[in-house]
């Protein structure tokens, strides 16, 4: 099966109003931009997306949120981004917050066929309202559904033409375990190579998890720019 499209306008042609998705990345690190700009030209609506976190005001996924494309998101951190507040506020977007870690094993779990699991996360807290408990050796546990989408959209380095992914370095964040918890899973590359160039014990992402994969270029935004104040310069005595 030929898994390579041109571009992620190709790739991305079935996604549809309503379709629940998953992007990778941590703030603007390693996250699936090409995507996310076919989307929005795309003009789907009423989204449910899964991810870390809403990128940040004009980058990443608040291009989605400016363009109103998303009426429900699932995600663990949501600071970086005003619009985000301002909708949910006004009643525009539902979001559903959710301790990174449990986000992290809820996507890993919908991967890997597992529906639910104990967690002690949010246990005594507004985080276990309404969720089934357990205690376990004294200890209070949330019962945590596994989370799948209908895509999964992820961002890697290197890949081959059968969907093998190589990540770089903090890029992997979430985008390993989203890869395995999509219907449809559609990698973003910076370098497409051919079967047999990536080395097997490098591959974080076997080819069997992947569907769709198409090469762009990676823009590498920075969320917050911080430098060091260079030392002050000590005159020397004559």
């Amino acid at each position: 099966m030929n898994k390579v499209f041109s571009d992620a306008n190709l790739a991305l042609h079935d996604v549809r109003d309503g379709a629940s998705i998953m992007l990778g990345g941590f703030g603007l690190c390693g996250i699936p931009e090409a995507c996310i700009r076919a989307l929005v030209k795309r003009g789907v609506n009423g989204l449910h997306t899964i991810s870390n976190n809403m990128g940040t005001d004009g980058h990443g996924m608040g291009l989605m949120l400016e363009a109103g494309m998303i009426v429900e998101h699932t995600g663990s951190y949501v600071g970086e981004n005003k619009l985000l507040e301002q909708q949910l506020i006004a009643g525009t977007i539902k979001v559903n917050l959710i301790p990174q870690g449990t986000l992290a094993e809820r996507i890993r779990a919908g991967g890997a066929g597992i529906p639910a699991f104990y967690t002690p996360a949010g246990a005594g807290t507004m985080v276990a309202e309404g969720k089934e408990t357990r205690s376990f050796n004294g200890k209070l546990y949330l019962l945590e559904m596994g989370l799948r989408a209908d895509f999964a959209l992820v961002k890697a380095w290197k890949g081959d033409r059968m969907g093998n992914l190589v990540y770089r370095r903090t890029a992997l964040n979430f985008n390993p375990m989203m890869a395995t918890a999509g219907r449809i899973t559609i990698a973003e590359v910076e370098t497409l190579v051919e079967p047999g160039e990536l080395d097997p014990d490098c591959i974080h992402t076997p080819g069997v998890y992947v569907q769709r994969i198409f090469s762009a270029h990676s823009e590498k935004h920075i969320e917050r720019r911080t430098v060091r104040q260079p030392p002050p310069i000590e005159e020397k005595k004559p």
